[in-house]
């Protein structure tokens, strides 16, 4: 079958691999129908989150329909049509009877302390084998998939396997609430799904910021306020809007790969920009950019900064966008000395995307106007390259397989 395969740091390509197989009583196999392109697929690629290993299949989003299925999985059968959860879990142990299946005790095959298991990641989270691919095994599939009606479109249901489930469960982490101020840092997909997510909990207000002229055009579409950081200070506009008080919550949709504004009076330099350039080397030791592609991010904790910058005293923050565990620079002393809560991780998608789809289904919310490309899979590596470079249009690709 063909599938897209990590070889090593800036060298993605479209393979013939073997198909998969049921390896333990819980998998199943799916047929891929849809798949898509994220930024988590960049940081892997661009050397910002370490630790993947080569022959590694891509992808972590997926639609598709069950051809096979282990003798312990009771509540599925070939032909049902289901979406593949972005995160593994088992569904038995204390995490997953709590709704946190993000921290499955079991799915993970380095034990219980590694953390969130995900399709298509770095050792650490399994590996598993991703979902950019004509079939997919999915280990604990009965926790793992859920069906879909036949009234959701493969279109809609692709943004459910992750994206609009990230961002909604961003929007709980920063406890937006009746009449909140919500700033969300990124206008990329998760970021648009964020402004979504934020007005649909009650906020009363959205502002957008991001470097990308495109985007804010689609968040104001949504009805966000929006702030391009090339042209204006992100925390002295959010401050101006707030009465000098700061935003409620904001949800840092951006992550590890975020960049430092460029021009305007936030543009970076001197020691701040030295500064930033150690962090690049600290996440990204290896990176091996290839001309303008696969570059890493050049301000690895500008998000973190202007959230803490920006936010209200006794405000909160979500983050949903990836950091590396190489991470560690975190303005924690400003955030102290404001009294804010900070809370982040993994998206717990078992829990959170069931009442999503059943949104969808009843009319509430169109995710698939959100998608701007689609692509495919033949032409995989040239849509990953328009994706990392951001060109205009390329917020979210969806990928058809063919299978």
């Amino acid at each position: 079958m063909k599938a897209v395969v990590w070889h090593g740091i800036g060298d993605i390509r479209l393979d013939e691999v073997a198909d998969p197989r049921i390896e333990d009583g819980h998998d199943a196999i799916v047929r891929i129908t849809r798949s898509a392109i994220c930024g988590t697929d960049l940081h892997f690629i661009r050397g910002t989150m370490s630790g993947m290993k080569e022959g590694t299949i891509l992808g972590h989003e997926a639609v598709g329909i069950v051809t096979e299925v282990g003798e312990l999985v009771r509540g599925f059968q070939p032909g049902d049509r289901v979406v593949i959860n972005s995160t593994v879990s088992c569904g038995a142990c204390r995490y997953c009877r709590d709704g946190h299946t993000a921290q499955c005790d079991v799915a993970n095959p380095n034990g219980p302390e590694a953390g969130t298991c995900f399709f298509g990641g770095p050792e650490t989270t399994g590996p598993v084998n991703g979902l950019q691919a004509e079939y997919a095994r999915i280990p604990w599939a009965q926790n793992t998939m859920t069906k879909l009606p036949d009234s959701i479109s493969d279109d809609q249901a692709i943004l459910l396997s992750d994206i609009f489930p990230t961002a909604w469960f961003g929007a709980q982490l920063a406890g937006v609430s009746r009449g909140d101020i919500v700033v969300v840092l990124g206008a990329g997909i998760v970021g648009q799904f964020a402004v979504a997510s934020a007005f649909a909990q009650g906020a009363g207000r959205v502002i957008a910021v991001d470097g990308i002229a495109d985007r804010l055009d689609r968040a104001r579409a949504l009805g966000a306020e929006i702030v391009n950081f090339n042209d204006d200070d992100p925390v002295e506009v959010v401050k101006n809007l707030t009465n000098e008080i700061g935003a409620d919550c904001v949800i840092d949709a951006v992550g590890i790969d975020a960049e430092r504004p460029k021009s305007g009076p936030a543009a970076v330099g001197g020691e701040e920009a030295a500064g930033f350039d150690e962090e690049v080397q600290q996440v990204a030791p290896d990176a091996d950019p290839d001309g303008d592609l696969w570059r890493a991010g050049d301000g690895p904790s500008q998000a973190s900064r202007w959230a803490v910058e920006m936010v209200a005293k006794y405000g909160r923050i979500g983050i949903i966008g990836v950091y590396s565990p190489l991470a560690e620079v975190y303005p924690i002393g400003a955030a102290m000395n404001k009294n804010l809560t900070i809370r982040m991780g993994n998206c717990d998608h078992h829990s959170v995307t069931p009442p999503l789809i059943d949104m969808v289904a009843a009319g509430v919310f169109d995710p698939a106007d959100l998608i701007t490309e689609h692509a495919a899979i033949d032409d995989v590596i040239a849509a990953y390259e328009a994706f990392d470079r951001r060109e205009p249009g390329w917020v979210k690709v969806a990928l058809s397989t063919g299978a």
